[in-house]
């Protein structure tokens, strides 16, 4: 189960890093100052952080099964769950705005990145996958961490 829980989250870190990716090329972290990004960069970076930190001490733990660290990895994705959760809060409104307009996402136009909120290029079916397998990956590390199923 050990290696579902890590298979899992490099997964769902493959779909974050392409959003905050996005995110970045598309003025998120300018669009602060004007209040258009509904996704505050702390959430964002914090966010980003406490996962890729958890998954490297998942990563050890594969390789040292040390319950310790197994523990340590779980209780760095509470908060990365709680900080995606407030994103996924924020980031609803937008995409509403956009589906009741029945418009795509607008192109930004070279130095226009502040018109259209960042967050609005993410695709739809990237948000579900990579919060279902989130959640996927909190339940097997938690699974994992008390030693249900062997390591």
């Amino acid at each position: 189960m050990d290696i579902a829980a890590l298979i899992t989250w490099v997964v769902t870190a493959l779909g974050g890093f392409y959003m905050l990716g996005t995110w970045i090329r598309r003025g998120g972290i300018r669009q602060q100052q004007t209040g258009t990004s509904r996704l505050p960069v702390p959430v964002v970076f914090g966010h980003f952080a406490l996962a890729a930190i958890g998954l490297v001490v998942w990563s050890v733990y594969v390789v040292a099964d040390k319950t310790a660290l197994a523990w340590t990895a779980f209780g760095l994705l509470l908060p990365v769950a709680l900080l995606g959760f407030v994103m996924l809060a924020r980031w609803i409104p937008v995409h509403r705005e956009r589906a009741t307009a029945g418009a795509p996402p607008a192109v930004s136009a070279p130095g226009a990145e502040g018109t259209v909120p960042a967050e609005r290029h993410f695709p739809v079916p990237v948000v579900v996958v990579h919060g279902l397998l989130a959640v996927a990956t909190l339940l097997l590390v938690l699974l994992t961490a008390p030693g249900v199923g062997g390591s």
